[in-house]
């Protein structure tokens, strides 16, 4: 990816400090001019300038996975089915081997004591600027961490607390990518019981869970941010607007790491089965 080879080339098209570039310089060794400064009085546009989209990706990769260790090593105790998601989230990016040996020590210096959560995490808000997609993704990645081994510590939850409270990141929002976490666990546990001779999916008209995403008739008016009441149309209008927000295209031309479009592309297929949901437990065609 062009942002990754001007890193581990040394000659970079874009300005990246402050916490997060002093974090990929311990990694990858280089000094990195400070682009904070900068970046605070540039003007908030929706396309990112030249150069910026490689500062945002780059910025999105180095918080995502130092952030990640710091949650595992919260507890106290970095689990073996913590790594595994961290693991988990490398493959799902396709990282080559010198990226992973990269996303390993960056997860490594997350679990530091002196590891500045708060400063990382408000420069990355900075870098994202208005891109609140970026965030949500963000927010969903760290939540596979939070409920690596099945349930959450309180410890966790409250690093995961303080990382919407510094990216100013609404409770309902966080409540709407919890709902996601949990459908795609259950989904893979739902793919693994089909290859076991289950059905792996029921009729959400019937049952109210829809199997394959783990999304109950609640999740899903959850997930969608409308209300039980709420008429076709108006259902319609939000499953199309969080499709749109969610596009994996769109989100890569705001920032997003083009690794991750896998992980989008999950997120956007939840959406949809919560609409389904809507429908067949509401009788719309």
């Amino acid at each position: 990816m062009n942002w990754w080879g001007k890193l581990l080339g040394g000659g970079f098209g874009f300005l990246i400090g402050g916490p997060i570039g002093a974090l990929l310089g311990a990694v990858l060794g280089h000094n990195f001019d400070s682009g904070l400064q900068r970046l605070q009085h540039e003007e908030d546009e929706e396309t990112l300038k030249p150069g910026a989209q490689e500062r945002v990706q780059a910025a999105f990769f180095t918080a995502t996975f130092a952030t990640m260790g710091h949650i595992a090593k919260a507890d106290g105790t970095v689990t073996p089915d913590e790594i595994k998601v961290a693991e988990s989230v490398m493959s799902q990016m396709q990282l080559s081997a010198e990226q992973r040996k990269v996303a390993i020590e960056l997860f490594q210096q997350g679990k530091e004591p002196d590891y500045d959560l708060k400063a990382v995490v408000e420069q990355f808000r900075i870098e994202c600027r208005r891109r609140t997609n970026l965030m949500q993704m963000f927010i969903e990645i760290q939540l596979h961490a939070v409920y690596a081994d099945g349930n959450s510590h309180p410890a966790e939850e409250k690093v995961l607390q303080d990382v919407c409270e510094y990216l100013k990141y609404p409770k309902f929002m966080l409540r709407q990518m919890e709902i996601l976490v949990r459908a795609g666990r259950a989904s893979a546990g739902a793919h693994q019981g089909s290859a076991g001779g289950g059905s792996g999916r029921s009729s959400g008209s019937r049952s109210g869970v829809d199997r394959s995403s783990g999304l109950s008739i609640n999740d899903a008016y959850q997930l969608l941010g409308v209300e039980k009441t709420a008429q076709k149309d108006e259902v319609k209008r939000a499953y199309r607007k969080l499709m749109s927000q969610h596009h994996p295209d769109k989100l890569v031309a705001k920032g997003l790491p083009p690794e991750m479009i896998e992980l989008a592309t999950e997120k956007t297929q939840h959406i949809r089965a919560a609409y389904d949901l809507v429908k067949g437990a509401r009788g719309w065609s």
